[in-house]
């Protein structure tokens, strides 16, 4: 483990439990603190382990003066996937502690999320009724699963993020992302959405003017083209970069979920991961922003 990942864990536990100190707890305190929880699954997925058995024994192996206690296989994936509320807000937090947070354009766009392959499998997941069969036209693929859509600036910051089913319009689910994060609405008044043409839609333009957004997005061919609609194209490829390093680098499509809690904290987990890893650089002045280099090894 390098250097900088153990700077990294270091200043991530500080911020999580300044957070949550004195926050309220029923019952008797977990010997893995919730910080102690968020920065093990941070250094999970940047450092690539799939299998939390395979993780929790190289925890064991290398991290035993870090975290003196840390829980068996069963007990860690139970506590990660309680733990989702706890990744949201971290990831809401991280992302407000840095520069980019107050970017006044964002970048929205949809990734497959497969959560099965062989039919079996499909058969006996707990997320049937929510995944489902779909084609992903960008990857000339079928899958079976969910597609994460997500929000973020130019610089590739996560600012908000859902998971729904694949036949799911994606022009609704902006719209529910927004609607749902009153605070997005209320404090970014003037924001520029960009997204490409599955955003076209009277009615999610008439949304979006409702709530003081502005949403650019190429016209389709048999359209005039709107002036500055070549200048979309290199802005809006920035999220397919960041949708590579989700799937890439912290491989987001590997998360083994079978249940709704389960696929949540594994997206989550990454998506943490990456905001945490921008947060850090952001900090220390890393050239790159987006970099996970210095910390994978």
């Amino acid at each position: 483990m390098t250097t900088n990942l153990e700077t990294l864990a270091t200043a991530l536990y500080v911020r999580i439990d300044d957070s949550l100190a004195g926050t309220r707890r029923t019952g008797r305190p977990p010997r893995l603190t919730d910080a102690e929880l968020l920065t093990l699954a941070v250094m999970q997925a940047v450092l690539g382990f799939v299998s939390e058995a395979r993780w929790l024994r190289f925890a064991r192996t290398h991290l035993a003066a870090e975290f003196p206690y840390l829980p068996e296989q069963s007990g860690y994936n139970k506590r990660l996937r309680a733990a989702n509320t706890l990744l949201g807000r971290f990831i809401r937090t991280l992302a407000r502690d840095t520069d980019l947070w107050h970017d006044d354009v964002w970048i929205v766009d949809s990734t497959p999320v497969e959560c099965a392959r062989s039919r079996p499998t499909v058969k006996r997941s707990g997320l049937a009724g929510w995944a489902a069969y779909s084609y992903c036209p960008s990857h000339s693929r079928f899958f079976w699963g969910l597609r994460l859509h997500l929000i973020c600036t130019p610089g590739g910051l996560p600012i908000a993020w859902a998971l729904a089913n694949p036949k799911t319009d994606e022009r609704e689910v902006l719209a529910g992302m927004l609607t749902q994060d009153a605070d997005l609405l209320a404090t970014r008044p003037g924001q520029t959405v960009i997204g490409d043409k599955g955003y076209v839609s009277k009615h999610l333009d008439a949304f979006m003017a409702q709530h003081g957004l502005t949403l650019l997005r190429p016209s389709y061919r048999n359209k005039k083209p709107r002036p500055g609609e070549h200048l979309l194209k290199p802005i809006r490829q920035l999220i397919e970069s960041v949708n590579d390093t989700l799937k890439g680098q912290l491989d987001l499509e590997r998360h083994g979920a079978r249940t709704p809690a389960g696929v949540l904290a594994g997206v989550g987990q990454r998506i943490l991961a990456l905001t945490a890893a921008i947060w850090h650089n952001r900090a220390t002045g890393t050239p790159i922003t987006r970099s996970l280099i210095a910390y994978d090894h």
